[in-house]
């Protein structure tokens, strides 16, 4: 079993930047990818980012909406994942989730699709505003 605690969320202006963090209960070594999702009242949750966990950090993916200005990123040692958040407009607004997969398979296009994470967060909530 796999519990992940998020935290970091809050209010920003448009502009500014946040980072989120994600706490795992079990080393992070023994998980195949962390990811950050975000999910808005009457949408689906949309990947965000993810990190392939034996690359160490070599291999991360975005969703184009926030391609160069997020950034994730995992300390082993500490078994905690990150969300450097930048330049933050008002669609970021969102919960923000983390998730970890434990299982191998995942396919190439399927690495920000919420169906293939198996553990999941409470989120934490950003609101950015203008």
């Amino acid at each position: 079993q796999v519990q992940l605690v998020e935290s970091g969320g809050g209010s920003v202006q448009a502009g500014g930047s946040l980072r989120l963090s994600c706490t795992a209960s079990v080393y992070t070594e023994k998980l195949l990818y962390m990811a950050w999702f975000r999910q808005v009242p009457g949408k689906e949750r949309e990947g965000v980012a993810a990190i392939f966990i034996p690359s160490r950090g070599a291999h991360t993916y975005y969703a184009g909406s926030v391609k160069g200005r997020f950034a994730i990123s995992l300390d082993n040692a500490k078994n905690t994942l990150y969300l450097q958040m930048n330049s933050l407009n008002l669609a970021d607004t969102a919960d923000y989730y983390c998730a970890a997969r434990t299982y191998a398979g995942l396919v190439d296009g399927r690495r920000l699709s919420a169906d293939e994470y198996n553990y999941w967060g409470q989120g934490t909530q950003v609101a950015v505003s203008s």
